[in-house]
């Protein structure tokens, strides 16, 4: 069976490629316009959602960037694991019903609609698009070079294909992407995601169970190995220090709450009362899944250190040089197919809600309306996925930072704005316009010029800090804003 390792991993990932193209075909059908293009007629079961969610907050960064941090991080990157469970929670609680709500309102078929609806405001509607155009440019771009990356390495083990470029990688992935994401919007984007979530579940537990037999002492003597090598990698605070690890956890504990893939979904399912039954299902399928990150990521490390494995020259090929070399055929095909899977389901949600943005909330804000806009909205989705893997291809970032980058972006805009600005009367559309503008200038301003903050502190944490202080600071400064009666009536619930 080894000598067909390639053609069986080959095989399962074909298989899944397939699958994804049918399931697009067939939502083309079910995509006559564009509430269904973008938000599935508001009418998702509880599975559905519940898959859709984990599976997009899971995305490459777990599968791929995670294991890669978590190598050349240790284990101040495993604490992003819990920060995001927390995060999970901290949304569900304070969004989940009111999104569903608020999306009775108005008819919105995006975010920045609710933030239109919620602050009276088309500034703040604009504003919220372009934070949500930039974020999904990093964060599509994190998807995209994770998905050639993990092609490549599997090509480069066949017989005809061991010097493919990853331009040509990126080309291949992006067809498939484009193609089902196109042909079906969110209705594409969710089925397949259900499909997907299976499969990163069902892989991520037999990995683990593969790391804990790599070793005659199993995670034990993983850890001691690492321990033995460096100290401080296998301490709480990794490689990054207390300063830099505490806050990453902080960007990822709230910027979990402010994820706008994943709390759009929120305003997709059928049943208000459905979300106490979402989130569990959601957080078992996260927790499951991100057994890989974590346990993967020690492993290689642990390989490298001992000599069984030379080092990486990239921490991203992690996860595929694992599945390369240290799992049965069979396995090693089902959890490629679920890399693919668990990428392509954060993809997918990034191109929805940003062409949204594009073609629907920047115009809207502007009082201007698209003719044709499901046309458009297809036209738009593969123009992002062509700007996003130029970003991919030329911004020389590994996967996991290009992640944290535009989850930080994300965090910083839509935390005070949604989480907070959803929740309390007094937030004023001044409030959320600032907190937004600097949240922005202060995460891009920082990454442009290559600005190091000291003690390793995460410019998302920096930038969401400020922009929440802003929010608060700016409201309670104002005038008791006017809300419509509808939106006051919502948050009476």
């Amino acid at each position: 069976m080894e000598s067909l390792r390639n053609p069986i991993i080959l095989g399962f990932v074909a298989a899944y490629m397939v699958f994804t193209v049918l399931v697009g075909v067939w939502a083309l059908r079910k995509t006559k316009s564009t509430q269904d293009f973008f938000m599935a007629g508001k009418n998702l079961g509880i599975m559905v959602t519940g898959f859709a969610v984990f599976s997009s907050l899971l995305s490459g960064f777990g599968f791929v960037g995670g294991p890669g941090l978590v190598y050349k991080l240790g284990m101040s990157s495993v604490w992003m694991f819990v920060c995001v469970i927390m995060g999970f929670n901290l949304s569900f609680f304070l969004l989940a019903k009111r999104l569903r709500l608020f999306a009775e309102i108005g008819n919105p078929i995006s975010l920045p609609d609710l933030v239109r609806l919620r602050y009276s405001s088309r500034s703040a509607q604009a504003l919220m698009a372009i934070a949500i155009i930039l974020g999904v440019l990093g964060y599509l771009a994190t998807q995209i070079l994770a998905m050639s990356i993990v092609l490549q390495e599997i090509l480069h083990g066949s017989s005809f294909a061991k010097t493919i470029s990853i331009e040509y990688c990126m080309l291949i992935s992006c067809s498939i992407l484009v193609f089902y994401s196109i042909t079906g919007g969110i209705v594409a984007s969710v089925y397949t995601d259900l499909f997907q979530g299976g499969i990163m579940i069902v892989g991520a537990v037999l990995i683990f169970f593969s790391v804990i037999n790599l070793f005659e002492g199993g995670f034990k003597e993983i850890s001691e190995i690492i321990l033995k090598d460096d100290s401080g990698a296998i301490g709480p605070w990794g490689t990054l220090g207390m300063m830099g690890s505490l806050s990453w956890f902080f960007i990822f504990m709230m910027g979990g709450a402010g994820q706008p893939h994943v709390i759009t979904k929120m305003m997709m399912y059928k049943n208000i009362t459905d979300a106490k039954f979402i989130l569990p299902t959601s957080i078992i399928g996260y927790f499951f899944s991100a057994l890989l990150w974590i346990s993967v990521g020690l492993a290689m490390r642990a390989l490298v250190i001992e000599g069984l494995h030379s080092p990486l020259e990239n921490a991203d090929m992690a996860a595929s040089q694992y599945l390369q070399y240290y799992t049965n055929p069979i396995l090693a095909g089902l959890v490629f197919a679920g890399l693919f899977a668990a990428i392509m389901s954060t993809a997918d949600s990034f191109l929805n809600i940003g062409t949204a943005a594009v073609m629907h909330d920047l115009p809207d804000s502007l009082g201007i309306k698209i003719k044709n806009d499901l046309i458009w909205a297809r036209i738009v989705t593969f123009l992002l996925t062509v700007f996003a893997a130029l970003f991919a291809l030329y911004s020389g970032d590994l996967v996991a930072i290009l992640g944290a980058f535009g989850w930080g972006t994300f965090a910083a805009a839509i935390v005070p704005t949604v989480v907070i600005g959803f929740n309390w009367k007094r937030a004023t559309a001044l409030a959320a316009s600032i907190a937004i503008s600097s949240s922005l200038l202060i995460n891009f301003t920082l990454k442009i010029f290559s600005i190091q903050i000291p003690y390793a502190i995460d410019v998302g944490a920096l930038s969401l800090i400020v922009s929440m202080l802003l929010f608060v600071t700016v409201s309670l400064a104002s005038k008791q804003p006017e809300i419509d009666g509808r939106i006051e009536a919502a948050m009476n619930l």
